[in-house]
């Protein structure tokens, strides 16, 4: 019998075979305050024996997952995924996924990665087709613009006319929020979300639809943007883990680390590293 024990901050892993018992062999995960028993099968079977966990990202979502120019990946979600990584006990591999391609790439068969994390929202839409976590962080649609123009934007309405050039990145909810809800408005397609603050910066567009959870990076790092609904969101939402129907082994994993995070307070410090709202 192979066990991991995963309790609050430590991780024993026992690869070796410890004994065998006449009904064969049989895995066991044990999560956090009440020792709950998961069995390891299927999925996280297969991920404990290659010994890596292959994470889908997109890589352009700062701070939630962003790739710098040597592959170095860091980020919020970046961070969660080393957590269950961690308390699997074994190491984590990034592969570049990006929003319009995210859905067809976890769904693909051979499997390009385990799950996928950094900016995604927990949809109805994605759970008929997909598996998703427990939310790990609030998000909601809010806007960048110059600073120098932060009071002209107040609501909605003002930034739906002709005179407003609106940028989102392709393929994801930034893009389908704008055209749900601005019929009035420029919509700029850009191909790289991570260059958009800047072109609004630039003056190359007025208006960026964003989350909550980017906004307030660029508002910090570019004097020359500005976020100024930011407390008043366009809607609600969570940010949780993408994976395939089938792996629901690797699911109830997933939500037992998510549930550990919240209770011992590591999801909480991780929020405040990033200057994220905590709202669990």
């Amino acid at each position: 019998m192979s066990i991991i024990l995963i309790r609050r901050n430590i991780i024993i892993l026992i690869a070796q075979l410890l004994f065998l018992c006449s009904c064969g062999t049989q895995h066991l995960v044990v999560v956090s305050q009440q020792d709950t028993a998961i069995p390891v099968k299927g999925k996280v079977a297969e991920i404990v024996e290659r010994g890596t966990i292959l994470i889908g990202t997109t890589g352009d979502y700062r701070p939630l997952s962003f790739c710098e120019a040597d592959g170095t990946y860091w980020g919020f979600g970046i961070e969660m995924a080393n957590e269950i990584a961690k308390r699997i006990g074994v190491g984590a591999e990034f592969r570049k996924t990006s929003w319009p391609t995210l859905t067809a790439d976890v769904l693909a068969e051979p499997q390009k990665f385990d799950l996928a994390i950094g900016g995604i929202t927990i949809t109805d839409a994605r759970r008929k087709t997909m598996l998703m976590s427990e939310g790990y962080l609030a998000n909601g649609k809010t806007i960048l613009c110059r600073a120098s123009e932060a009071d002209r934007y107040k609501s909605l309405a003002d930034i739906d006319k002709s005179e407003v050039r609106v940028m989102v990145n392709p393929g994801g909810l930034n893009e389908k929020f704008a055209n749900e809800n601005l019929t009035h408005a420029v919509i700029i397609v850009h191909p790289k979300n991570e260059e958009i603050p800047s072109l609004i910066a630039e003056g190359e567009a007025d208006v960026m639809i964003t989350e909550i959870t980017e906004a307030p990076y660029y508002v910090q790092t570019d004097t020359r943007l500005a976020a100024p609904l930011l407390n008043a969101p366009f809607n609600h939402g969570e940010i949780g883990v993408l994976m395939q129907k089938g792996q629901e082994d690797l699911l109830q994993l997933v939500n037992a680390t998510i549930r550990q995070m919240k209770a011992d307070g590591s999801l909480r410090k991780l929020h405040e590293k990033y200057g994220l709202v905590y709202a669990f």
